[in-house]
């Protein structure tokens, strides 16, 4: 190992695991806030333009978008779990192998989904759960999302890569500057030069490839640790099978929330694009305030990775506990925020009344249910993190899947629209119930003393 290496090991394994999972979950919050922020700032500005349609067709492509998440946080965070415990293990040059393997082939399979998405573009948008008076919106949306798309996923790579391996500041530059340029780019986009809803896409996809361009220049700069090269390509299928295996629970949370806003948006589409829109508003608030329990959870998975690789169980311990209180402090704060200022909130993305009143109480149900989801999702991380595939996919796939699917379908059909907003609620509140054992079965088997 270089001094670098020795330093930066040395940081991960005897700093202090409370101030440690501070200091990388602030910058990872950070990024997570900025990043749903822009997302937020796109509804707000499609708001502007005064059509419910509109507005609905921002909720539609935000399942194109979470597929996007998915593949790059699946290889992202596959590559990026094995690379902390290979850094925690003294194994730097392997780590440079699966990160520069994950980060060309998520680039490859970003252009591949792009192509396919372009030519099968009006099905997609359907099946997506737009109306006909939404589609045109949601098309000339995603056409400007799909352009960027290889980029869009391999940024998602090399922001985790930096993450695992403990350079959480430097993957907030990358993240933060595009998204700062997104929310600067839609007025100009599309009030400016009266590009309109497509306005919002090209400022998407614009700040995709400033982010990407930055992430990538921190690697070719020489500002982390792990190397990434096309001559450190490995196309074995040990490792891609260790890569997508690992990243699997990524792309199951990621994926079933894209499977998820479908069947939100179809089912909310029986009562109007006002449903639609306010459905799709409420997902991108909560979408905020569950980012500030994934960012310090994102924050903690460096952390566990890299004492699990080093043997030091105790400070793996010890970092679970102090990430699910952490979280739940702030996570709570943030739900009881937004549930006193839930009809305000929604105001600002849609001011309509029939959308307001249909948003208002799915957003204080969910501002309840908010409450039940840091242990899962820190449940959820230190599983993965600590190489314990099956188990983090399982547990990834209830809150959008394994629960919320049968859900949804069950509660629309009895309860009609007062179903659809209980659904998630109702998910994330079982999710919870499952990850006590899980997280019971894991610290079970965790050895008690360090080797």
């Amino acid at each position: 190992m270089n001094d670098a290496e020795k330093q930066q090991l040395s940081r991960m394994t005897e700093t202090p695991v409370s101030r440690l999972v501070v200091q990388l979950g602030i910058p990872t919050t950070l990024t997570m806030l900025v990043t749903n922020f822009y997302n937020m700032a796109d509804t707000a500005f499609v708001g502007m333009l005064g059509s419910n349609s509109a507005s609905g067709a921002v909720g539609v492509i935000f399942g194109l978008m979470a597929i996007l998440q998915a593949v790059g946080f699946m290889f992202g965070q596959g590559s990026g779990s094995v690379i902390s415990r290979l850094l925690g293990s003294e194994h730097s040059h392997t780590a440079s192998v699966y990160a520069s393997t994950a980060f060309f082939t998520s680039l490859t399979l970003g252009a591949v989904i792009e192509i396919v998405c372009l030519i099968f573009l009006r099905p997609l948008i359907f099946l997506l759960g737009s109306t006909d008076t939404i589609a045109p919106y949601a098309m000339d949306y995603a056409k400007y999302i799909l352009y960027a798309a290889p980029f869009t996923v391999s940024s998602f790579v090399l922001n985790n890569i930096l993450r695992y391996e403990g350079k959480a500041s430097l993957a907030m530059i990358g993240m933060t500057a595009g998204a700062i340029l997104n929310i600067a780019g839609d007025p100009i986009f599309m009030f400016g030069l009266k590009m309109g809803i497509s306005g919002a896409g090209l400022a998407t996809a614009l700040s995709q490839v400033v982010s990407f361009s930055i992430l990538l220049g921190i690697f070719l700069t020489g500002h982390s640790i792990i190397k990434i090269s096309p001559s450190m390509i490995r196309l074995k299928l040990s490792i891609l099978k260790d890569i997508v295996t690992t990243g699997l629970p990524s792309m199951l949370r990621q994926g079933l929330s894209s499977i998820s806003t479908m069947l939100l948006n179809n089912s909310a589409a029986l009562y109007g694009d006002e449903a639609v829109a306010a459905m799709s508003i409420v997902t991108k608030i909560v979408m905020f305030v569950f980012s500030v329990g994934l960012g310090i959870g994102q924050g903690f998975q460096p952390v566990s990775g890299y004492n699990y690789g080093a043997k030091k169980f105790s400070r793996v311990r010890e970092a679970f506990k102090f990430t699910f209180v952490f979280s739940e402090c702030v996570v709570g704060i943030a739900s009881l925020l937004v549930f006193i200022f839930a009809a305000p909130l929604i105001g600002i993305f849609r001011d309509d009344p029939a959308v307001i009143e249909i948003g208002l109480r799915a957003l204080r149900l969910q501002c309840v249910s908010l409450l039940f989801l840091p242990f899962s999702v820190v449940t959820e991380m230190q599983l993965q993190s600590t190489g314990q595939k099956l188990q983090a996919s399982l547990i990834s796939s209830l809150k959008n899947g394994v629960y919320f699917i049968p859900a949804i379908i069950i509660l629309a059909d009895l309860r009609g629209l007062h179903g659809i907003e209980e659904a998630q609620p109702l998910s994330y509140i079982l999710s919870f119930v499952t990850a006590l054992f899980f997280a019971s079965w894991f610290f079970k088997r965790l050895p008690q003393t360090d080797q």
